[in-house]
């Protein structure tokens, strides 16, 4: 953009927001110009907006489409897949100033809320009122439903409770021209028209722009028993989760660590876990009380038949203390090095096994450290490799191990990303996972509906040029 269009533009969205929402010093800007993902190039914004209304939303999308400006929505940035970064220069759509919770309607067990709204800050508005709102990813402190709407996130609950989408009712959307529309609604039964509300779930923000979101609630459980099993053998811990899951048993949480997280975790914040042990797995069963009570023992009996030690949180402080180690597997690992490529590659259940297996091979091959952890009851397993991406050899063989996992993952059945999303990091896996035709009807959706390619380009299906997406009869 020329520099007399440049000022023109800011001066206009100064116009709309007024000089306190609008950043545009350099050293500010650079805060936007990462978010989560590892060694991602960086590119500065040319500014940052902070809207509180839909209708400002709509005035920055309008004028951003009139100046032919890419618009990279955000939340809190704990994206791992790159998928908020600027890719060009463009603008940046905070939607920190957007944190409102709109309303709790409890009758119809609802919530709506602005995409700056934090998970957790939902979940504890509706503590009192016997509620929550399952979906529980690791960053569930900062993360914002509208991120977590966006990349469609799971978490430590995904087993039981399903991912953001399930609980996803209705959306409020600024489409790529600036249009307001409504999609879905209040009612448990909606099966009128194209299903719109989950195509956006799971988009991030290159289709159109959420601005209000409506969720489902659902009781909080009366009871629930933490536990964690300690194995010699990861094979043992692998055949646990599925043997678990074999006799009928679902767990609201099944997680895994792996030696390697178990001893980084244990420097990081001394919870107690068992240094020597191979594995470990965490487990939570939750319901009313009787039958809380006859899955924990189902699951103890299973643990043990696979070798495992089970130890029983015996109060709340102890099923706090199990979690925050778990949540702390990030944290910790990024003490490590530099630099830390977390992905979450995802199989099958009954393929967790041969997953496991394949991340150690892998490690070998390619001589690097990974640290194996995740939700390992609905297959979602986070491969989190340390490394410094200023070693230019290592980081060759860092990236083989990427190819490699996700290569292994789909061969088993699998998808590229359970919870993460695509954004940059993954965006060249696209093809082997849903083939050439997979891909161009993703192409065709996002050139329908973002003809000009300005709704956070790059991401997802990657680059999509003017008439790419349409049949060859109609293209331009």
């Amino acid at each position: 953009m020329a520099l007399a269009a440049q000022g023109e533009f800011l001066k206009k969205l100064e116009g709309i927001l007024g000089r306190e929402r609008l950043i545009t010093e350099k050293e500010d800007r650079w805060c936007y110009a990462f978010d989560a993902a590892a060694a991602q190039a960086k590119h500065l914004p040319l500014a940052v907006a902070l809207p509180q209304t839909t209708e400002e939303v709509a005035a920055i999308i309008r004028l951003a489409t009139e100046y032919r400006v890419p618009v990279y929505p955000r939340g809190a940035g704990t994206n791992l897949s790159g998928g908020v970064i600027p890719r060009e220069d463009g603008l940046v759509l905070s939607f920190a100033e957007m944190n409102k919770i709109l309303e709790l309607d409890i009758e119809n067990l609802t919530a709506t809320v602005q995409p700056g709204v934090v998970i957790q800050d939902l979940n504890d508005a509706v503590a009192p009122h016997g509620l929550i709102y399952p979906p529980d990813p690791g960053s569930v402190t900062t993360a914002t439903m509208g991120g977590s709407v966006a990349e469609s996130s799971g978490g430590l609950r995904g087993l039981k409770y399903g991912v953001t989408k399930d609980y996803v009712m209705g959306l409020e959307i600024v489409l790529a021209d600036g249009t307001i529309f409504h999609c879905g609604g209040k009612t448990v039964k909606n099966v009128s028209g194209y299903d719109l509300v989950k195509l956006f779930c799971g988009s991030e923000g290159t289709l159109g722009i959420m601005t209000a979101i409506t969720v489902r609630l659902i009781p909080a459980p009366e009871a629930r028993r933490s536990m964690l099993a300690i194995f010699d053998r990861m094979e043992g811990a692998a055949r646990t989760i599925t043997g678990i899951i074999a006799n009928k048993v679902i767990p609201a949480t099944m997680e895994i660590m792996d030696k390697v997280t178990i001893r980084t975790v244990e420097a990081y914040c001394h919870a107690g876990l068992p240094q020597e042990a191979a594995a470990v797995l965490l487990l939570e069963v939750d319901g009313i009380p009787e039958v809380v009570a006859k899955e924990a023992a189902i699951v103890e009996r299973v643990c043990r038949e696979n070798g495992g030690q089970v130890q029983v949180a015996q109060d709340d402080a102890e099923r706090e203390n199990l979690w925050t180690a778990r949540r702390a597997a990030l944290p910790a690992c990024a003490r490590l090095r530099p630099t830390t490529v977390l992905e979450d590659a995802t199989v099958p259940r009954s393929q967790i096994p041969a997953m496991l297996s394949a991340l150690e091979k892998i490690a070998q091959k390619y001589n690097v450290t990974i640290a194996t952890y995740g939700h390992a009851g609905d297959g979602n397993l986070h491969p989190t490799i340390t490394c410094d991406e200023r070693d230019k050899e290592e980081m060759a063989r860092v990236h083989g191990a990427v190819d490699e996992i996700f290569h292994t993952a789909i061969e088993l059945g699998g998808t590229l990303s359970g919870e993460h999303g695509i954004g940059v990091t993954k965006e060249k896996y696209m093809e082997l996972e849903f083939g050439a035709s997979g891909l161009d009807v993703m192409r065709r959706l996002k050139k329908a509906l973002d003809p000009l390619g300005l709704l956070n380009p790059g991401k997802l299906v990657g680059p999509v040029a003017a008439g790419q997406g349409a049949p060859a009869a109609v293209r331009e």
